[in-house]
């Protein structure tokens, strides 16, 4: 009974922080702009089943779609278990589902176990990759030691879940064969059979290193529900919403301002009348509040992969611009924004901006917005986008285009060409004479 008590209080804590620390997330989120992404509904369950769900843009790179399936698939199915060790934990009863399932019983757990094994598998595999094959993709000024800190930190998890999850089951199948308390014939162990024999003979010693095991699995999964918000692992919930949202015009459409576009059409048509609208007097992004709620999903759901940056023309030619940085600098400003929210109140604004203090305005000029980060991102980021704002700041804002785009904003004024030529002289490289 004190243990059923000791597990109530468990749960129900890990579920509060998770729950709290989730609805600090959301607000966050919700500093930023407007955007209604609710048309065709249809179409963005389409795409959330297929590059969600079915994982499409990850088999670009097969060794990394393979064993990220291993672990992607471990962690829905295996976690199905979690569900029975809840009851169990609450109840004080033990496999539970043993009676219920019968003979699928036996199925369930066989199934889970080489899931487990393969999720262990994959997750050492990563951790070479990481430290010891040091892929280049994994490296780059953002990534300092905490984001590499923070990969390794959940692989290692991964690997000691699986491992104290086959443990258990291994000191659960001898203590079953001993027919001991209430340890019923139940389930198949077709990985942690072989682990059995290297356990204690001693039925006591086998007990506490089943519940011992139990616990530290159990434990482990909320300590690790909790520890998602804080990490780029959160994509793992984040990436299903956000796939949803994805943007479903064409790559590379840019976004008019209602406001710009009225203007324009006053000035070539002067019987036009612009329709008035709510849009935010300032043109561009200077801070994330400036950016859509949107883009600031985005950068909570960013992996940290490397696979936007390490196809990005302008990072391969060595500019400092890369798109994974983009994204970390987005969610770690918002991130400052909502902890002096929780400190100050609401109405705290502090000296800090995305511009110069975080992303710097070579990084920005740098895009050449060929939209290669876009394409590569498996949970359909789009870093353009916000590249694309802060460079609307910087032109309409404070008139600060390099003199490249000067001279080519010139020459649209003036000749109505990005060219230096009179439109009188257009066709002059067609005369023969």
């Amino acid at each position: 009974m004190i243990g059923q008590i000791i597990f109530i209080v468990v749960l129900l804590g890990a579920v509060y922080l998770f729950a709290r620390n989730v609805a600090k997330v959301r607000r966050n989120i919700l500093l930023g702009r407007d955007v209604d992404r609710s048309d065709n509904p249809a179409e963005r369950w389409k795409v959330m089943a297929k590059v969600a769900l079915g994982q499409s843009k990850m088999t670009k790179r097969p060794m990394a779609a393979v064993l990220h399936f291993f672990v992607y698939l471990g962690f829905i199915i295996i976690n199905l278990e979690v569900l029975e060790i809840t009851i169990d934990g609450i109840f004080g009863g033990h496999r539970v589902f043993s009676k219920p399932l019968g003979s699928l019983y036996s199925l369930l757990i066989g199934g889970f176990e080489v899931l487990a094994l393969l999720v262990l598998l994959a997750c050492v595999v990563f951790l070479a990759r990481r430290n010891v094959l040091r892929l280049k993709r994994f490296t780059g000024t953002e990534m300092t030691s905490w984001p590499k800190s923070d990969a390794n930190y959940i692989l290692i998890t991964e690997i000691l879940l699986m491992t104290a999850f086959l443990t258990m089951n291994a000191a659960d199948y001898k203590l079953q064969a001993m027919h001991f308390g209430h340890y019923v014939q139940a389930g198949s162990f077709p990985v942690s059979s072989f682990i059995a024999p290297l356990l204690p003979s001693a039925a006591a010693t086998l007990v506490v290193l089943e519940r011992a095991c139990w616990w530290f699995h159990i434990v482990g999964i909320l300590a690790f529900l909790n520890y998602l918000p804080y990490s780029k692992h959160f994509h793992i919930l984040l990436a299903f919403p956000n796939t949803y949202y994805s943007k479903l015009e064409p790559k590379g459409e840019f976004t008019n301002m209602a406001s710009v576009t009225g203007e324009v059409k006053a000035m070539l048509d002067p019987s036009f009348v612009p329709e008035p609208t709510t849009e935010a007097t300032r043109f561009g992004a200077k801070d994330v509040t400036d950016l859509t709620w949107k883009n600031l999903m985005e950068a909570y759901t960013c992996t940290e992969c490397g696979r936007c940056t390490s196809v990005c023309p302008a990072n391969i030619t060595g500019k400092l611009l890369s798109p994974r940085k983009i994204m970390m600098d987005t969610r770690d400003r918002v991130t400052e924004i909502g902890r002096n929210i929780d400190k100050h109140g609401k109405d705290y604004t502090d000296e800090n901006v995305l511009l110069d203090n975080y992303i710097t305005r070579e990084e920005l000029w740098a895009c050449t917005t060929c939209n290669a980060c876009v394409e590569a991102c498996p949970v359909n980021i789009n870093p353009l986008e916000i590249i694309t704002e802060m460079r609307r700041y910087i032109v309409m804002e404070e008139s600060q285009a390099p003199g490249s785009l000067n001279n080519m904003f010139g020459n649209m004024e003036n000749n109505g060409a990005p060219w230096k030529y009179s439109p009188a002289d257009r066709l002059n490289w067609v005369d023969k004479n």
